[in-house]
């Protein structure tokens, strides 16, 4: 029905058909997405005997909640938790932070040397400088075992300076004018102004360093040997590793196996929580930083 007219407008078989075939591709693709992880979490609260023989599907069977108990007792495992909790928060802080401070200026053309500097950020994202160099360049800054060995390496990212850059390019040049007009300086236009008027694309960029950091295990394999130290992805790969194999080749007990199973399914249930709990209230910046940041020049 037309909302002016107030006339029913009948829609056409093939619009019909359309629509219904459209809700139908996004329950099955929403279905499909949400099975791993309500089958992950049916794991998790089952017994070890129900996971080996494959009687867990969508409903826990024989419910176990000593794998949680066991995990969450755990000290180390805490001290983990709260290393990715540091890792995350500072780590998202100061990446944000450069990524403002190196987006916005590219934003504006009259920066003098803008598409050679445009053209070296760009180059970065093809070519790097390997992994036996980096770790030689770590180990020379004295960055091994340090909080700034695992932040560091994902401190800054092209893709994210990029769609930042796109994201400030959309900012009016009548505001930053008015600014300029009120005496602002440079840098009073861009917390004055522009951040305020980028709230989207930081969640976004909030979001995704998080995510980053929070389920970054790699970087503490290669720069963190302390276990103090290690973040909780880390230390749950450890855990997991552990019970999915044995020191001897030709062991491979139901035992061990039963526990492989139950420990991933605690493992991963516990590491995708908080993102899961965290993500609701930035949804929506997310998504309008995404497409706001996504428009070309």
């Amino acid at each position: 029905m037309s909302e002016k007219t107030g006339i029913k407008v009948k829609e056409s078989t093939g619009y019909v058909v359309f629509k219904w075939f459209n809700i139908f591709v996004m329950i099955f693709v929403c279905a499909v997405t949400l099975y791993p992880f309500l089958y992950l979490v049916a794991q998790s609260f089952s017994s070890e005997e129900a996971i080996t023989l494959g009687k867990v599907n969508l409903v826990p069977v024989g419910f176990n909640f000593m794998t949680y108990k066991s995990v969450l007792e755990k000290g180390e495992f805490m001290h983990s938790y709260g290393n990715t909790l540091i890792y995350s928060v500072l780590g998202t802080f100061l990446s944000l932070v450069l990524s403002c401070c190196m987006a916005y200026p590219l934003s504006k053309k009259e920066l003098k040397g803008y598409k050679f500097i445009t053209k070296f950020v760009i180059f970065t994202m093809y070519f790097g400088g390997g992994l036996i160099p980096n770790y030689v360049l770590m180990r020379r800054l004295h960055l091994i075992n340090h909080v700034a060995g695992f932040i560091m390496p994902s401190l800054l990212s092209t893709y994210y300076i990029i769609l930042m850059k796109s994201f400030f390019s959309e900012t009016p040049r009548s505001l930053e004018e008015a600014g300029e007009l009120d005496g602002l300086s440079p840098i009073g236009i861009f917390v004055r102004i522009v951040l305020p008027l980028s709230m989207p694309i930081i969640a976004t960029m909030i979001l995704f360093n998080a995510v980053g950091y929070w389920n970054n295990w790699y970087n503490a394999f290669l720069y963190l040997d302390k276990k103090e130290m290690w973040p909780v992805a880390y230390y749950l790969r450890t855990i997991i590793s552990g019970a999915s194999t044995s020191a001897d080749p030709g062991e491979a007990s139901a035992e061990k196996m039963q526990i492989a199973a139950n420990i991933k399914s605690c493992s991963m249930v516990l590491m995708t929580l908080p993102i899961i709990c965290v993500y609701p209230f930035i949804s929506k910046y997310y998504v309008e930083g995404l497409m706001l940041g996504g428009v070309k020049e």
